[in-house]
């Protein structure tokens, strides 16, 4: 019988995690992100040493497949969406790679249970393996699927509004990325912003589909690092330091 999402998880065994979900036990390696050292990309992909490691950001139980950052506690509502169909399915399907399943797999259970920002995200982390895949088709198709879900759920700051033009700028949606950025730029975004959205509307008339960095997009520093170029206090949650953060958030 499946754990309730509001039971404590009972202990389990050396090495071993209890499944939020099935109740089962299985072993799973345990992750504490590195500092990124080089800059994330535009749409907030980490430079590396995180880059390298997204193999490692999911846990999934070999027993019922219930995927999240960490499967001891089960997401309320996760029970119900792992034993519906359209998650065996998505579990089931050859095409796709695997680890681009492990984060369909998550964002499947955040998005039937509400969380659609977050589902966005874990589907912008199955485009990131589908690029390294080569698998541009894929790549394209989770980037809209992200796009859809941020704009179906609650309003987005400026500097999510951004991540959604690069998305659709990476999918060769060209008409829209220019439409949202020329719409973003009216409300008077922050400084930092404003650059990174200059970026994307040069790299969106040149055709430009590639991965660029957020460093590509700030001034080059003075004597003293410009403004934009320092690095947010990762106290406030701000930042790529305040994003892995959020990401590796277990419970």
């Amino acid at each position: 019988m499946a754990a309730s999402s509001s039971a404590q998880p009972r202990s389990a065994t050396a090495g071993q995690v209890v499944c939020g979900v099935c109740g089962r036990e299985s072993r799973q390696s345990p992750f504490r992100p590195p500092p990124p050292e080089q800059a994330p990309d535009l749409d907030l992909r980490p430079g590396e040493p995180v880059r390298s490691t997204m193999a490692r950001w999911l846990q999934q139980c070999p027993h019922c497949h219930y995927t999240a950052p960490s499967i001891a506690r089960a997401h309320p509502g996760a029970a119900a969406a792992v034993s519906a169909a359209p998650f065996r399915a998505l579990i089931l399907d050859a095409g796709h790679p695997p680890l681009a399943r492990r984060f369909l797999a998550w964002a499947h259970v955040l998005e039937e249970t509400g969380a659609l920002h977050a589902a966005a995200e874990a589907t912008l982390h199955a485009a990131w393996v589908a690029d390294d895949a080569g698998k541009a088709d894929l790549a394209h198709l989770w980037r809209q699927e992200a796009i859809a879900l941020w704009r179906s759920g609650p309003p987005l700051d400026a500097e999510q509004t951004v991540r959604i033009i690069d998305a659709l700028r990476r999918a060769e949606a060209w008409e829209d990325a220019e439409a949202t950025a020329a719409e973003l730029t009216m409300l008077s975004p922050p400084e930092a912003v404003g650059h990174v959205i200059a970026l994307e509307r040069r790299l969106v008339a040149a055709k430009d589909a590639g991965r660029h960095t957020v460093a590509s997009a700030l001034p080059p520093p003075a004597r003293r690092p410009h403004a934009t170029h320092r690095r947010r206090d990762s106290t406030t949650g701000g930042g790529i330091v305040g994003w892995l953060k959020r990401l590796f958030r277990k419970g």
